[in-house]
């Protein structure tokens, strides 16, 4: 439908296609060069020293428990509102995934329950910074400091954001972040785990791509070729060349399409905070928003309607909208497998029962953010 506005379509313009085509042309289209300054330039943008692109993630996640040993016995404490794969790679090392609920005001895990949910068997803490809106990271690190624990920041969201003139994914261990394609840095499928140990750069680095020593790029760079070692079994989680040449424009663009996606969060918040409905605490100074996602959430006990009432309206008047998220308790392998009820994170449940999102990217026109407050509006009346 040519009127249907997506919910999150990415803005790749000819400096994108052209340098994918340059790509393609080269005949170079697996990981090498581009890779190469695609990190680098990553590296320079979040001021820390080691970047590897990988291919989700997802697999940066999951690369990252993997260096810091964490294993069978082990467990691991997250937020009870998320995306499945920060469940997933925890549960892919053999640890134990251990949920605590979040602030109904942010989405994000509430700093205040952690220590309630610390064992002996802790070795980690995977914070995740919800739709951009950073956690309260001073109080995280505090616990980690307390406890010894590593800590593992999802980034997903969370590209742009800041706490306290700290960029995300630079406060403990590890930070991993997405590229997907309605990511506010699109490569399509993709993403990036950044380190500040050079020994645990090099370890990720190899277990990313077969455990191999050096990459095809690396073996071929220098005159004669090279042969490589594989140091340990190691997955295929590499990204491509064809990946890095919309990222490294995309990232050229970051700053420029952030401040577009905050000009259409704070329109949305003004023109719709007066409507019998909740939305996400507005950002305080110490903190920088990536603005990935605008959501808001809709109590049908309270206002007669609910959000599956206003996705179906929103949708008949061609409004593409997402949901983030089901509680992690409500999934049916998750309440399978470790007996989770949902009621014992209300607040996750609450908002997974609640919460909508609306189109939010730099794509998006005046008018069409226009109609969609419009008809937001008008399903109130």
């Amino acid at each position: 439908m040519d009127d249907f506005i997506e919910f999150g379509s990415p803005l790749l313009k000819k400096e994108e296609l052209n340098e994918l085509i340059a790509t393609v042309k080269s005949g170079w289209i697996g990981t090498g060069p581009k890779v190469s300054k695609f990190e680098k330039n990553f590296s320079k943008y979040k001021n820390i020293k080691y970047s590897i692109a990988v291919s989700s993630c997802t697999s940066a996640l999951h690369l990252s428990l993997i260096t810091l040993g964490i294993g069978p016995g082990d467990e691991v404490i997250t937020s009870a509102m998320t995306f499945c794969s920060t469940i997933n790679s925890i549960i892919h090392v053999g640890a134990q995934p251990v949920l605590v609920d979040i602030d109904i005001n942010t989405g994000n895990i509430d700093h205040t329950k952690i220590e309630n949910a610390i064992t002996k068997k802790t070795k980690a803490i995977i914070p995740v910074h919800f739709s951009g809106y950073p956690c309260q990271m001073d109080k995280i690190i505090t616990i980690i400091n307390r406890h010894n624990l590593y800590l593992i920041e999802d980034c997903a969201h969370a590209i742009e954001s800041e706490f306290n003139n700290k960029k995300t994914g630079t406060f403990g261990d590890f930070g991993c972040f997405s590229f997907y394609v309605t990511k506010n840095l699109v490569t399509g499928e993709g993403g990036m785990v950044i380190c500040k140990k050079k020994s645990q750069y090099k370890y990720i680095k190899e277990l990313s791509l077969h455990g191999m020593s050096m990459d095809a790029w690396s073996r071929f760079l220098n005159k004669g070729y090279k042969h490589y070692k594989i140091s340990k079994p190691g997955y295929k989680y590499n990204m491509t060349d064809i990946q890095a040449s919309l990222g490294i424009h995309q990232l050229n663009k970051i700053n420029k399409n952030w401040n577009i996606r905050k000009k259409y969060w704070i329109k949305y918040y003004k023109e719709l905070k007066n409507l019998p409905i909740k939305l996400q605490k507005f950002p305080e100074k110490n903190i920088k928003h990536a603005f990935h996602l605008f959501t808001l959430r809709l109590n049908k006990k309270k206002y007669g309607k609910n959000r599956d009432d206003l996705i179906k309206y929103l949708n008949k008047k061609n409004i593409g909208v997402g949901v983030h998220y089901v509680s992690i308790p409500e999934h049916p392998y998750y309440k399978k497998k470790y007996k989770w009820d949902p009621n014992k994170y209300p607040s996750a449940y609450q908002w997974g029962k609640e919460t909508i999102s609306l189109p939010l990217s730099p794509k998006l026109k005046i008018k069409e953010q226009n109609k969609i407050i419009k008809e937001l509006k008008l399903f109130f009346i």
